[in-house]
């Protein structure tokens, strides 16, 4: 079997052909109504930062609008209490550029953000994303560059959305397996016994 590095645009092009035309005419510099219709739908989001240490991707949820359209060119995002490890934060300190991903729970399209971030503190701020008596500690601020929709393909592809196709089992290792298989002197059928309890108590 024969294989070629693609090194060029030029080969890259040649290789898939002209952009669909509809793929250009979509994209814009702010969100229009039906742009912020489908940020304030979803309930999670990816967000995808770089930094002098390598790439980052972190899942953000909470209810529906929970990124809030400040205009329609700022999005404020809350960051919600996590590991502590701030890994899309000290990105984005270095290198503001990000990469937003919104889904919406049985819509295939989705919609991607590109822009610049910042971090803003302040409890008069972060207490308008006060949720189960708890405010963020920070919002992330996000001055947007490019918005546009995704197609449908991938998540039809996938079967995301089709719940008769999801498994009827867990199909991966639970969180105590894989702890306890970096370390086996870690009780991973207790971490995972113990953690819906956890979660409630640390989900804010």
């Amino acid at each position: 079997m024969s294989e070629r590095q693609i090194k060029t645009i030029e080969e890259l092009e040649a290789l898939y052909g002209a952009p669909v035309p509809v793929s250009l005419s979509k994209e814009r510099d702010h969100l229009t109504a039906h742009y912020r219709a489908f940020v304030e739908a979803a309930p999670f989001m990816l967000l995808a930062t770089a930094g002098p240490e390598g790439l980052d991707c972190s899942p953000r949820g909470d209810p529906a609008g929970f990124v809030h359209v400040e205009d329609p060119r700022t999005l404020l995002i809350p960051d919600r209490r996590g590991n502590n490890r701030l890994d899309s934060l000290k990105n984005i300190l270095r290198d503001p550029r990000v990469a937003l991903l919104f889904l919406v729970p049985g819509v295939g399209e989705t919609l991607r953000v590109n822009g610049r971030a910042s971090i803003l503190a302040g409890e008069k701020l972060t207490a308008r994303f006060t949720m189960q008596g708890k405010a963020p500690r920070s919002l992330i601020k996000v001055e947007i560059e490019t918005v546009y929709y995704q197609c449908q393909k991938a998540l039809a592809r996938s079967g995301l959305w089709q719940w008769e196709s999801w498994p009827k089992t867990r199909p991966v290792p639970t969180a105590g397996e894989i702890n306890q298989g970096f370390d086996p002197a870690f009780d991973g059928a207790a971490y995972d016994r113990n953690y819906p309890e956890h979660l409630k108590k640390s989900i804010y």
